[in-house]
């Protein structure tokens, strides 16, 4: 790895650091110790980390490869929409639920907003899908100790938590947790309700589970539907022509504002307004000159 993209990831490691009330939590918080987070602020760059971990830093804090412009935000209203949520439930500490159709930048969104406000973390429940799992992924993005007994991690966090000025948990597709994680995360609501805040993401199928736990009467989901404001947000229009649309528009607004001025029709005919493929696009013309 070559120590031009070191430079870039030590950068977005610097503007990271404003998100954690010390170096301790944030070097946790990116699986490295202090001594290295402290070197790379110094601007040592060499034999600090392995690749693999530059890398894993990197992707943890979106931070690409190569040349070229940026990828630039379009506020559109999607962005707009989960923005406004995420720093209303943060402020208030209350905590919802967004069901919607994938591809639309509810991630991005997500993320961006994780980059930009302090004591918000951004947890994918796909790749973390059962209880420990969970729990010790959140303690992570918090800088709290999250190797250590399963009953000191859940201990620590919740005290942890109390203690933060509006901490804010966004787990993304949700609808990937198992039973014993939807208990669990219930069970952490409960530990620091009226301290800190959580946004659950995912698709039809977040919703699909939380009805049905709940017309089964299964134990655990009419509380957490409950704790999570009993109802479910959603931005995109209900029918599925309205939805192509909106997409469509979505599409246009974020190719736009990244500079790809080609005719619709034919951005659309490649991309199907998929934003996922926009970007495709975009990496390629980037790639190319």
């Amino acid at each position: 790895m070559n120590n031009k993209f070191k430079q870039k990831i030590a950068e977005a490691i610097l503007r990271d650091a404003q998100n954690y009330p010390s170096a301790s939590k944030h070097a946790k918080a990116l699986g490295i110790n202090a001594a290295q987070l402290s070197r790379i602020k110094r601007g040592d760059l060499e034999r600090v980390l392995s690749d693999a971990k530059w890398i894993n830093i990197a992707r943890r804090l979106g931070v690409e490869p190569g040349e070229g412009s940026s990828w630039k935000i379009a506020r559109t209203p999607v962005f707009d929409y989960i923005t406004e949520q995420l720093a209303f439930c943060q402020r208030y500490h209350v905590s919802a639920v967004l069901v919607d159709v994938p591809d639309i930048g509810k991630t991005f969104t997500a993320k961006h907003y994780v980059r930009t406000h302090p004591n918000a973390v951004y947890i994918d429940g796909s790749l973390h899908k059962r209880k420990q799992q969970l729990i010790r992924a959140i303690a992570r993005e918090f800088g709290v100790e999250h190797t250590g007994r399963y009953v000191d991690v859940f201990a620590d966090l919740t005290w942890y938590l109390r203690s933060l000025d509006n901490p804010l948990v966004i787990i993304d597709e949700a609808g990937d947790l198992d039973y014993a994680a939807f208990l669990e995360l219930k069970a952490l609501w409960n530990a620091t309700e009226g301290a800190a805040a959580y946004y659950l993401m995912g698709a039809d199928g977040l919703k699909v589970k939380i009805e049905k736990g709940r017309e089964r009467k299964k134990v655990g989901y009419a509380e957490i539907f409950s704790r999570f404001g009993d109802g479910f947000k959603r931005i995109s229009p209900e029918t599925e022509r309205e939805r192509r649309q909106f997409k469509r528009m979505l599409m246009n607004m974020v190719a736009r504002a990244n500079g790809l001025n080609e005719p619709e029709t034919k951005l659309y005919a490649r991309t199907g307004g998929s934003l996922r493929r926009v970007y495709i696009e975009y990496q390629k013309r980037h790639e190319s000159h």
